[in-house]
């Protein structure tokens, strides 16, 4: 099994994000930041992460979207406003189509949530500095990855589960 650590929209939080991490660095393979996080990409709160730029990033220090292979299934990471995930969700999903993704993590909306859409498993952590949505709640993610399931397991910002949020997919 593998596990990732999965956040975005911290808007220029660095020592509020650190018990996050060390409270998840030795039990996560990956730490995914999905953008927003408007810090520059040698900033020590983002050494051991997998980052994508949002449109709050300046610069060039990150890339748009990555792909990584976890375990047997393929990640997919982009923030999300190039694909106008406010409005819709269909143009990620046939990016998600397009690169083969079987796990799609985005932020930008700044609401948490995790579902299924034509085989492909959804996950927006919400935001952990500025949610929108659920009862503005400051999430993140925890991923769990195996052959058989998809378990997506939310958190609030002190470590507390989020059972609400959380759900378990079967793979394909």
């Amino acid at each position: 099994m593998k596990k990732i650590l999965i956040m975005s929209d911290s808007h220029s939080w660095q020592e509020e994000l650190m018990p996050v991490i060390e409270r998840h660095r030795e039990e996560v393979d990956y730490m995914l930041h999905c953008g927003d996080s408007e810090l520059a990409k040698h900033d020590q709160v983002l050494q051991d992460f997998l980052v994508v730029r949002g449109n709050c990033d300046y610069g060039e220090d990150f890339p748009e979207e990555l792909t990584k292979e976890i375990g047997s299934a393929k990640l997919y990471a982009t923030h999300g406003h190039l694909y106008n995930v406010k409005l819709t969700l269909t143009n990620l999903c046939y990016r998600a189509e397009e690169v083969g993704a079987d796990i799609v993590c985005f932020g930008h909306s700044h609401i948490a949530s995790a579902y299924e859409e034509n085989g492909t498993i959804f996950i927006n952590p919400g935001s952990i500095r500025l949610p929108f949505r659920p009862a503005r709640t400051q999430t993140y993610v925890i991923c769990e990855v195996d052959d058989r399931r998809i378990k997506v397991i939310f958190y609030t910002i002190d470590g507390s589960e989020y059972p609400e949020l959380s759900k378990e997919f079967n793979c394909n």
